[in-house]
């Protein structure tokens, strides 16, 4: 990065606040997954965009989670957990998991394991804990991706600056080339 311009606040060191670091974060796409799991006899969940791929060989994932949050927990106790990459009419999903909970949640779940995963998702993902590190006032979770499954025929949520929106494509996807990062 160049050397800050006289009176550009915004990129001296230390100028970071916590408005302007979730308004840069918040303006990356990013899509949304609720992160479930069973502890102590019961299946829990969370909302969560904070996860991404790891390596592919072996197959690994990051989540990324508050110290705070009751989902950290149980986590570390469970040593498990699914990733449910949300649909396009999950909505009320999303908010139910990050603490506004609906009455009636028509839910279905499958198993890999002992991993709870959304019957009815755009892709589910379940792994194993092999690895905790801590970051900052959260914790990076590295799972071993043990069962993956993945629907086409429905769009994802992806979420910026705060707003939900569904992601379709504009022509074909058989055209489309595919870009690759591995």
């Amino acid at each position: 990065m160049s050397s800050p311009q006289s009176g550009d606040d915004d990129l001296r060191d230390g100028a970071i606040s916590h408005e302007l670091f979730r308004r840069v974060m918040a303006s990356f796409v990013t899509g949304v997954t609720v992160v479930t799991t069973r502890s102590r006899g019961e299946i829990r969940g969370m909302t969560a965009n904070a996860f991404m791929s790891g390596s592919l060989d072996p197959p690994l994932c990051v989540i990324s989670v508050g110290l705070t949050a009751r989902m950290h927990a149980h986590l570390i106790e469970a040593r498990h957990f699914g990733v449910n990459i949300l649909a396009r009419g999950q909505e009320e999903l999303i908010h139910h998991f990050a603490g506004n909970p609906l009455e009636r949640v028509d839910l279905k779940y499958e198993y890999a394991g002992k991993t709870p995963l959304f019957a009815h998702a755009y892709a589910t993902l379940a792994a194993k804990v092999i690895a905790r590190h801590p970051c900052g006032d959260h914790s990076l979770f590295v799972g071993h991706i043990f069962a993956m499954r993945h629907f086409e025929d429905v769009a994802p949520i992806v979420l910026h600056v705060g707003h939900l929106a569904s992601l379709t494509h504009a022509q074909d996807r058989r055209a489309d080339p595919i870009v690759s990062f591995w």
